[in-house]
C-alpha cells in the first residue's frame, strides 16, 4: 500500500498542450497543485517556459524549488505509416525531451525529487496467451515499439542519484482525442471494421483514470519504477470497438484481416492494433489506487460523452 502525501506540490509538465498533459493539469489544478509548463512556442505568462527538446535546451533554474517533474513529451504513435523520419522523430522526440529534462535536473540549485515519465503498454511486445504486469519480462525483440519504450525509459534512468523515477506505462487511453476520434470517424461513415480476428487484448484505459493514476503516483510518497497504467478488466479489440458502433448506433460488419493490415500499414498495424496484449495494472492495484471506469465499456461511453480534445496550435508536444 503506497504512502500518500497530503501537500501540496509545484509541478513541472511537458507534453501540457497533449490530451493526457492538458487533462492532467485540469486535474492538478482541481486539486490544488501548482503547476508549470514547458512549451516550445513563446510564453503566454509566468506559469510557462520555453524549451527546444530536440535541440537539448531547457534553462536548469525553471527546476529550482520544483517538487516533481511529469514529462509526457512525445511525437504521436498515431502518424502513419510509419516512414522511416517518422519512426526517427517518435523515438528522439521521446529519449531528447527526457534527456534534455534529466540534465536540467542535475545542473540545477535545488531540483525535484520525483520524475514521472511517460512510457507504454508497447513496452511488453505482442505477447498472445500472456498475463502480463510489472514483473514480466520485457521482450528481446525486433519490434518498433519494445524498442522505443527501452529507450525511453534508460533516459529516464539518468536523473540524478536520488531521484525517484516513475515509468508510466500507459495503455490506449480512452478519451475524446486521439485513437478514438479515428476509429468514431471510421464509425460514423461505416468503415469501422473488426481488425484481424479481433480476439487481442487491447490494454486500455480512461483518459479519467489515466490522469488520476498520475496524480496518485504523484501524491505517492514512495511510488517508483515500472507502474501499467491499463483499466483493471481486460478487453479485446472486438468488445472495444464493438461497444463504440453501439453507443453511436453505427454497423460494425466490415472486416479487415491481418494480412491487408500488414500491406496497408506494415509494422504500425501490426504493433499498434494486431499486438495482444493482456496487461494488468498490478502495482497500482497493490498500492491502493481505485479506478472510476472498470471496464472499458464504461470508458467508451464517458469519452463520447466528453468534450472533443482539440490541440493547441504551436505549442507542440
Amino acid at each position: 500500500m503506497s504512502t500518500q502525501a497530503t501537500s501540496h506540490k509545484h509541478v513541472l509538465v511537458s507534453g501540457a498542450s497533449g490530451m493526457i498533459g492538458h487533462s492532467l493539469i485540469e486535474e492538478l489544478h482541481a486539486h490544488g497543485h501548482r503547476v508549470t509548463r514547458l512549451v516550445r512556442r513563446e510564453p503566454k505568462d509566468s506559469t510557462e517556459f520555453r524549451w527546444n527538446p530536440a535541440q537539448r535546451t531547457l534553462d536548469a533554474r525553471v527546476l529550482d524549488g520544483v517538487d516533481a517533474v511529469v514529462n509526457l513529451s512525445g511525437s504521436p504513435l498515431s502518424k502513419l505509416p510509419w516512414t522511416y523520419n517518422v519512426k526517427k522523430e517518435i523515438l528522439r522526440s521521446r529519449v531528447n525531451a527526457t534527456l534534455t529534462i534529466t540534465a536540467a535536473m542535475a545542473a540545477s540549485a535545488n531540483p525535484p525529487t520525483l520524475l514521472i515519465n511517460g512510457s507504454a503498454s508497447g513496452a511488453y511486445g505482442d505477447r498472445p496467451g500472456q498475463v502480463l504486469d510489472e514483473d514480466s519480462a520485457l521482450p528481446e525483440t525486433d519490434e518498433f515499439l519494445p524498442r522505443v519504450v527501452d529507450r525511453w525509459e534508460r533516459a529516464a534512468q539518468t536523473a540524478p542519484e536520488g531521484t525517484r523515477v516513475v515509468l508510466a506505462r500507459t495503455g490506449l487511453v480512452l478519451g475524446r482525442g486521439g485513437v478514438l476520434t479515428v476509429l468514431k470517424t471510421l464509425a460514423s461513415v461505416g468503415l469501422l471494421s473488426q481488425l484481424g480476428d479481433g480476439t487481442q487484448h487491447w490494454p486500455w484505459v480512461s483518459l479519467r483514470d489515466e490522469v488520476r493514476a498520475l496524480r496518485f503516483l504523484l501524491e505517492s510518497d514512495d511510488a517508483h519504477g515500472a507502474y501499467n497504467l491499463v483499466g483493471p478488466a481486460p478487453a479485446t479489440a472486438d468488445e472495444i470497438q464493438q461497444q463504440l458502433a453501439t453507443e453511436l448506433g453505427r454497423p460494425y460488419k466490415l472486416k479487415a484481416p491481418s494480412t491487408l493490415i500488414d500491406l496497408t500499414l506494415q509494422k504500425a498495424g501490426r504493433e499498434l492494433f494486431l499486438a495482444d496484449q493482456q496487461i494488468r495494472p498490478k502495482r497500482l492495484l497493490d498500492a491502493g489506487f481505485s479506478f472510476k471506469d472498470r471496464t472499458a465499456a464504461q470508458a467508451v461511453e464517458l469519452a463520447l460523452k466528453s468534450p472533443e480534445f482539440e490541440p493547441e496550435p504551436g505549442a507542440g508536444v
